[in-house]
């Protein structure tokens, strides 16, 4: 088996439109997972799929999300660095996500957010994250700390409830342009928004999803107008990521969201979760290298629409499944 390290480099030196490089990639670690992944191996079993059938990408199956809530996913040579929980709701089962190599994460969330915003180094980066903050186990939070240790930025912060400070950070690097990202979660930058509206400028607002049960779930089109209108911005900017992935794809404000080059989103059918398409409506597959030791194909339980450049829209939520704090609200 290749070392992780060598793996890793080949995966995050991928480059745009490269379908050889990439799909080389996805059956190495294909056969890497059916091979020493339990969980995964089991379930193409269980499926009737043998290894050595699959010769394409589209014959490879995507392991149901859920089942993140009740196995340690992954290939594990040891104890894993850390384990991600995802925040779950009420009387819910979490998922968990156990990371072998931090180093393969902070990779991925680095190079993410250069190709999405840039360098790291030029923002002042405010966290507005409750609920999230008051869980050290939570991704996006570990992400976030790691993108203000990168920025070193003295302002750089969590805010968690502290509104008013915040909104004084906000104006006054409004009024001596710096360069600022204030990443939040749907329902406290709706709480912002109310309580300290302000015309900002050179302020990217960067909202991750989830209402928590604070608020009616909106349509994101409306917490948009909501957001643009109260900060005089013309564009809001969206996350889409979770727990079992360690990658992250970014919309810049049109709700369409674009990946690295070493993530692929399909559509599948929602009555043949077996199927796989390069476009269309459907739900949605994910391929993230970066899930190199946990697993690289997950079929999430989002509807949506994979366009030709390989972007995708949020449409929904299977109606089976669960409201999830970090995924995008309901449409």
């Amino acid at each position: 088996m290749m070392t992780n390290a060598t793996l890793a480099d080949r995966i995050f030196a991928l480059r745009e439109h490269n379908d050889v490089a990439f799909d080389q990639i996805v059956l190495q670690l294909f056969a890497q997972h059916v091979q020493h992944n339990e969980t995964y191996r089991s379930f193409v079993q269980h499926l009737g799929v043998r290894e050595e059938d699959v010769k394409q990408v589209h014959q490879i199956p995507f392991l149901p999300i859920e089942l993140f809530k009740h196995h340690a996913v992954g290939i594990f040579d040891g104890p894993p660095e850390t384990v991600f929980l995802s925040s779950g709701t009420t009387g819910s089962e979490r998922s968990q996500h156990h990371v072998a190599d931090l180093g393969v994460y902070d990779r991925s969330l680095l190079q993410c957010f250069r190709l999405a915003f840039g360098e790291p180094k030029d923002y002042c980066i405010l966290a507005l994250l409750p609920s999230y903050l008051e869980r050290s186990n939570a991704s996006l939070v570990y992400m976030v700390r790691k993108l203000i240790e990168l920025g070193q930025h003295p302002d750089s912060g969590y805010y968690l409830d502290r509104l008013t400070s915040l909104s004084k950070v906000l104006r006054k690097n409004s009024a001596s342009g710096q360069k600022t990202l204030l990443i939040g979660v749907t329902f406290a930058l709706l709480d912002l928004a109310e309580q300290h509206p302000q015309a900002l400028r050179n302020i990217s607002i960067l909202e991750t999803g989830g209402m928590k049960g604070r608020r009616r779930e909106m349509l994101r089109e409306e917490v948009h107008e909501t957001l643009q209108t109260a900060f005089h911005q013309t564009q809001i900017c969206s996350e889409y990521g979770m727990t079992e992935l360690l990658s992250q794809a970014y919309s810049l404000g049109d709700g369409i969201f674009r990946n690295p080059p070493w993530m692929r989103v399909y559509v599948r059918e929602t009555h043949d979760p077996l199927s796989l398409s390069h476009r269309g409506k459907g739900a949605l597959n994910v391929i993230d290298l970066a899930n190199m030791n946990s697993c690289p194909f997950i079929a999430t339980q989002d509807l949506g629409q994979v366009y030709q450049d390989g972007s995708f829209e949020i449409l929904g939520r299977l109606d089976y499944a669960e409201m999830r704090g970090c995924n995008l609200m309901v449409l």
